[in-house]
């Protein structure tokens, strides 16, 4: 596990220093062909490259960041800078999309020539070939990785790809028609789709900051726990996960049988840790909770010979996320266990 860690570390780091280079590169080849053709939609496209490299060298330190391990400041990591990288990112590409607007709109109320059209094109067609290939990558290698951050920078870089494109068709259309205030028009458009894409990065980033529920997070840790269930595993409620980066955290409640030794138990909730870590892969950590059975539990009970046993089993609830998930459950449970009390203390009054 820790060779896998190793490895998708690697891979995360040459991906994000290629994008800086490549990135780095690819702006000054814009910068030239706005020199050439004094196009506003190509300026804004060039403007849009900084904000890649700054964001790039931004998610490289985070990449380095989000490695190292848990410490006495930071003991449960340092992956959700990948969170703050991508809400960052995010901030950024709307950032780009209203500067478009901004350097695009003099074009459209007062349309000038475009001298160099042709070669300028064609340095446009490259630039955005390049970038189309490195997004594409990027967003691999993050998927493949657990890096959020890469795929936020994946996604940053196709913007670039949507805007080059939609730059391109402009300028032909402008080549063709001597339109020259569809310059600016189609950059406008093109703004539009990029604010769209920086604010999902930032709704993002931040339902990952707020510890947002992750339904297909929860559904797989359901499936998992269902699917190894032990007979004496009788309940499982008030199921929680996130994840940061390849790092998982999960907590809920296990009740078991409550003449289980604490050694018993512990080992109960051990093997079921294991399970887990070993099903789930990356850095899981799983706090559980075990709980002592109660007698109104006796009917879902599946555990068996059980010498405490008040009622026999009917059925055992099916563990799907909405039941694993519930905490109503525990409101249950916490008013069963009052009224256990409030019936023991009267009995000892008498």
């Amino acid at each position: 596990m820790e060779m896998m860690e190793k490895g998708y570390l690697r891979n995360r780091l040459i991906a994000i220093s290629l994008s800086l280079l490549l990135g780095a590169a690819l702006m000054l080849l814009k910068f030239y062909v706005y020199w050439l053709t004094q196009s506003s939609a190509i300026l804004s496209d060039a403007l849009e490259s900084i904000i890649n490299v700054v964001a790039s060298a931004f998610a490289l330190g985070s990449v380095v960041l989000s490695a190292k391990p848990p410490d006495s400041t930071h003991p449960y990591g340092h992956e959700k800078i990948e969170y703050f990288s991508a809400g960052f990112e995010g901030a950024l590409i709307i950032f780009a999309a209203l500067g478009i607007f901004w350097t695009a709109w003099p074009q459209i109320l007062q349309p000038r020539e475009l001298p160099n059209l042709g070669s300028g094109l064609l340095i446009l067609l490259g630039t955005s070939a390049v970038n189309l290939a490195l997004g594409l990558g990027l967003i691999r290698v993050g998927s493949r990785t657990n890096s959020l951050v890469l795929v936020a920078d994946g996604k940053h870089i196709l913007t670039d790809v949507y805007t080059s494109a939609g730059v391109l068709v402009g300028l032909v259309l402008v080549r063709q028609t001597g339109w020259f205030w569809l310059d600016g028009g189609i950059a406008c458009l093109v703004a539009v789709n990029i604010l769209v894409i920086g604010t999902k990065l930032v709704l993002q980033a931040s339902a990952g900051l707020m510890h947002a529920s992750d339904a297909a997070l929860l559904e797989e840790i359901s499936e998992l726990i269902a699917k190894h269930r032990r007979p004496n595993w009788i309940d499982i409620h008030r199921l929680r996960a996130w994840r940061a980066g390849n790092r998982i955290h999960a907590d809920f409640h296990l009740i078991l049988p409550r003449d289980l030794t604490l050694d018993a138990a512990h080992n109960e909730t051990t093997l079921l840790q294991d399970i887990l870590k070993t099903h789930l892969g990356g850095m899981m950590e799983a706090l559980i909770h075990a709980e002592p059975c109660i007698e109104p539990e006796c009917p879902i009970c599946g555990y068996d010979p059980c010498s405490l046993r008040q009622a026999p089993m009917r059925h055992q609830n099916l563990w799907h996320r909405e039941m694993l998930t519930s905490q109503a459950d525990e409101e249950e449970r916490e008013v069963a266990q009052e009224d256990i009390h409030v019936s023991k203390d009267s009995d000892e009054e008498e």
